[in-house]
C-alpha cells in the first residue's frame, strides 16, 4: 500500500504552483506575461527576445530570476513583487484537499521558487491558510532556485527538517532529484515524467493524499 511507504514521514514539503492547485488553473501564464514585460523593460528587448531569454534562463539557471541575477545583476525583490501580482480569482477552495493535508501527521510546509508573499496569497486563495507550519519562498534560499542543491539545503537547514523523515511533492521532475538524493520520499504531481528519483506519480495531489489518511 502507498500509505506504508510514508509511515516514517513527519515533515511534508509541498511545492506551490501546479502542485497545490491543478495546472489547468494556468496561473503561470499570467506570471510569464509579467516576466516577459519585466525583461523587455529592463533589458530593452522585444517580446520574442524576452520570451526566448526567459526560457533559456529557466532551462540553464533554474529560474528566469536566477539568470537575470547571474547575468545582469538584477535586484530580485522588485522583480519578485512585480511578476507575482496576478489575479487569483480563478482558484477554487478545495475542502477535500484541505482535509487531506490537515490529516497528515507532523509538520507541513510550502517551498516555492516564487516569493513568500506569492505562497501566502495562493494558499489563502485555496482556503489552505493556517494549515502550514511555514511557507518558504526563493528569498528564504538566498534567491537560489530549485533544482540547485544549495537552495534545498538552505531551506532544510532553516526549517530544521531531517530529509530522511520527509516527503516532497513537486510538479517539476528535475526538482525532485536533490530531495531524493537527500533521502526524501518523492512524489511527482500532474506530470507523466519518469526517472529513478521519482518514487510516486499522481495527476492530482488531493487524490494521492487521500490514500495516506
Amino acid at each position: 500500500m502507498v500509505k506504508e511507504n510514508f509511515s516514517h514521514v513527519d515533515v511534508w514539503v509541498f511545492d506551490l504552483d501546479n502542485t497545490l492547485y491543478p495546472a489547468e488553473a494556468n496561473l503561470f501564464a499570467q506570471i510569464e506575461v509579467l516576466m516577459a514585460g519585466f525583461v523587455m523593460r529592463e533589458l530593452g528587448l522585444d517580446r520574442t527576445e524576452a520570451d526566448a531569454l526567459r526560457r533559456d534562463y529557466w532551462h540553464n539557471h533554474g529560474t528566469t530570476l536566477a539568470g537575470l541575477m547571474d547575468r545582469h545583476g538584477i535586484d530580485p525583490d522588485p522583480y519578485l513583487h512585480e511578476v507575482h501580482e496576478i489575479d487569483l480569482s480563478g482558484l477554487a477552495k478545495d475542502a477535500k484537499l484541505h482535509a487531506a493535508i490537515a490529516a497528515l501527521p507532523g509538520r507541513r510546509i510550502v517551498y516555492t521558487n516564487g516569493s513568500r508573499r506569492h505562497g501566502e496569497r495562493v494558499t489563502d486563495a485555496l482556503g489552505l491558510n493556517g494549515l502550514f507550519d511555514a511557507i518558504y519562498g526563493i528569498e528564504d534560499a538566498d534567491y537560489r532556485p530549485k533544482p540547485e542543491a544549495a537552495a534545498f539545503d538552505r531551506i532544510f537547514v532553516r526549517d530544521g527538517l531531517d530529509p530522511k523523515c520527509g516527503a516532497m511533492f513537486e510538479d517539476d521532475p528535475r526538482n525532485l532529484a536533490v530531495p531524493h538524493a537527500r533521502g526524501m520520499r518523492t512524489v511527482l504531481v500532474g506530470d507523466t515524467g519518469d526517472a529513478p528519483h521519482i518514487h510516486h506519480r499522481t495527476e492530482r495531489l488531493r487524490d494521492f493524499l487521500t490514500q495516506l489518511g
